[in-house]
């Protein structure tokens, strides 16, 4: 496939270094990637196609992490451009996405789930 001289395709970024360096994200929200996104503080905007990306999707826009997700069948210019612009210039999506990024970041998770699993 042919692409833009300003594309640059790669085989692999690992998400921990290329989140946090980017404006917006936009992903397909599977929960590795959705976990990833939350974590690195950055608004991201779902795109879903099957499975629980939908979920994915609706939860990160319901803690106001990014806008609503994108449908992959409903994409569209106009879609595309308004989840940018709402994701990058509204302050309390980006303050919003930068809280819940360091919460993500000083829970330690496994020691939580652990200590749930064991007092249950």
């Amino acid at each position: 496939m042919s692409l833009s001289e300003n594309v640059l395709q790669i085989d692999y970024a690992p998400y921990t270094w290329l989140f946090p360096r980017m404006a917006m994200i936009f992903h397909h929200g599977g929960s590795g990637t959705t976990a990833h996104a939350l974590r690195s503080g950055i608004p991201s905007c779902v795109i879903p196609f099957v499975f629980d990306q939908f979920y994915w999707g609706r939860r990160t826009a319901d803690l106001e992490a990014g806008p609503a997700p994108i449908p992959f069948n409903k994409i569209t210019v106009k879609n595309l451009l308004n989840a940018i612009e709402l994701g990058v210039n509204d302050l309390h999506i980006g303050q919003r996405a930068a809280e819940l990024g360091v919460k993500i970041k000083v829970e330690n998770g496994i020691e939580k789930a652990l200590q749930l699993i064991v007092n249950t």
